[in-house]
């Protein structure tokens, strides 16, 4: 009997850990400016708030007339501690850091006001807010306690989904919102969390979608060739079985930028026009492309 050595996982020299924490360190401070940017120029001055503890902190700020990115983060810091077993400690430690940036970033920002305009407000308020948590998020930190504390007690009763406890939090800071603000405040914070959460997905995901695409042929092998070729793109072949026939056949696997999708598709059917082609989407593609080598 034979047994394979096990490789043993490769790790980062202190260099590269070094650059990595520097990295994401800078990235996150962006994105706590620009979130900052949002709150102060847009949000705060015309009585819109976000959702989870940034908005609590705004509905406290709007109340008492405390330092905003001083409430956000000591409004955060009982949810961070109570998320430390369950989300780990470099997590909590890049949300901390990310909130403490946060605190100096709406100081910075304060007193400037761009719009008294409440639709435009709530629209690029949201977008601009959108962009700097999903930086934040794409950066394995967080602004919102509210989100670490949906985590724990999902996990904890496994009754109920993060997305439905995060959720109910919020209904009751809008209903909260409403009764402070007035309920036509109340209705642009939430245009201003649905707009930042779409662009908060998007930041995620990637702007950039790809394509995986499985295709079906007998001239699999041209058809792979010439993708490898045209568009410079590996592909990976399969064997499968059909399901009526019972032959086996050859599934041929690549994946694409969405904009290649129109020249793969005539590609493949100049070569087959009865080629079977299945395709979905890619939010992220990760790992080494093998490219064609030359002759």
């Amino acid at each position: 009997m034979f047994f394979h050595k096990k490789k043993e996982p490769i790790k980062k020299t202190k260099s590269e850990l070094i650059k990595e924490f520097l990295s994401r360190a800078f990235v996150i401070t962006i994105g706590t400016f620009i979130t900052a940017a949002s709150l102060e120029t847009f949000l705060l001055p015309n009585n819109i708030i976000d959702g989870g503890v940034i908005g609590i902190s705004m509905m406290v700020h709007y109340i008492t007339k405390w330092n905003l990115g001083l409430l956000i983060f000591c409004i955060n810091i009982p949810f961070i501690l109570l998320a430390l077993q369950k989300l780990g400690l470099k997590f909590i430690l890049h949300t901390f850091f990310a909130t403490g940036m946060l605190a100096i970033a709406t100081n910075v920002f304060h007193g400037f006001h761009v719009t008294e305009d409440l639709i435009l407000s709530a629209i690029f308020g949201g977008i601009i807010l959108g962009l700097g948590v999903g930086l934040i998020l794409r950066n394995n930190a967080s602004l919102d306690g509210t989100e670490m504390l949906s985590i724990t007690i999902s996990k904890k009763l496994r009754i109920i989904s993060v997305g439905e406890l995060l959720m109910v939090i919020n209904l009751f800071i809008y209903a909260g919102a409403g009764f402070l603000l007035g309920w036509d405040r109340a209705l642009y914070s939430i245009l201003t969390y649905y707009i930042a959460s779409k662009v908060i997905d998007a930041v995620l995901e990637g702007l950039d979608k790809s394509k995986s695409v499985r295709i079906v042929s007998a001239n699999y092998r041209e058809i792979g060739d010439a993708i490898m070729k045209e568009l410079d793109t590996s592909v990976t072949y399969m064997k499968t079985t059909g399901g009526y026939s019972r032959q086996e056949k050859i599934l041929t696997y690549c994946v694409v930028n969405k904009f290649e999708m129109p020249k793969l598709k005539d590609l493949v059917h100049s070569l087959d026009p009865r080629a079977f082609i299945v395709t979905e989407d890619v939010h992220e593609v990760e790992g080494v492309r093998v490219k064609r080598r030359g002759n």
